[in-house]
């Protein structure tokens, strides 16, 4: 059955998963501390999320990662389908950036985000190496809103 925690203290026990759609430690670091994690599990751990506040108005999903193993078996799509319930009451539009890599600009527009806007050369201006999604260079950063 699936489960969702918000989780309160020892996030860094799911860096490896965070490191899978982050994997630099050193941003993740930014916005962990004052994000909120989420953490879902059917039988065990599959995915995690985190969402920070941005103003009395936006949020962001900063992060949000599934085991590879668990990939395409709808964990994402719940996680985004609860945080949107969960701060609908706060919150009035989520944001996502992402890479401009085709399959998940598409996942992110089929939960209901629609493109926002870019900031050019996220990537390469805040990493310290080449960011690569498959053999694609992001350079970057495409941001998607949701209405909450």
């Amino acid at each position: 059955m699936v489960k969702i925690e918000k989780i309160m203290e020892n996030k860094k026990q799911f860096l490896d998963l965070l490191l899978l759609a982050d994997e630099q430690e050193n941003m993740i670091d930014k916005y962990l501390p004052d994000g909120d994690l989420f953490a879902l599990y059917d039988d065990d751990l599959r995915s995690v999320c985190v969402v920070v506040p941005i103003d009395s108005r936006n949020c962001e999903l900063k992060n949000i990662a599934t085991y590879e193993k668990y990939q395409g078996q709808g964990y994402g799509r719940a996680l985004i389908n609860f945080i949107s319930d969960f701060y609908k009451k706060d919150y009035q539009t989520m944001l996502v950036g992402t890479g401009e890599t085709p399959a998940i600009l598409s996942f992110y527009e089929s939960c209901g985000f629609r493109k926002s806007h870019r900031v050019k050369n996220f990537f390469t201006d805040n990493y310290d190496h080449p960011m690569f999604d498959g053999d694609i260079q992001l350079v970057d950063m495409i941001y998607l809103k949701k209405d909450l």
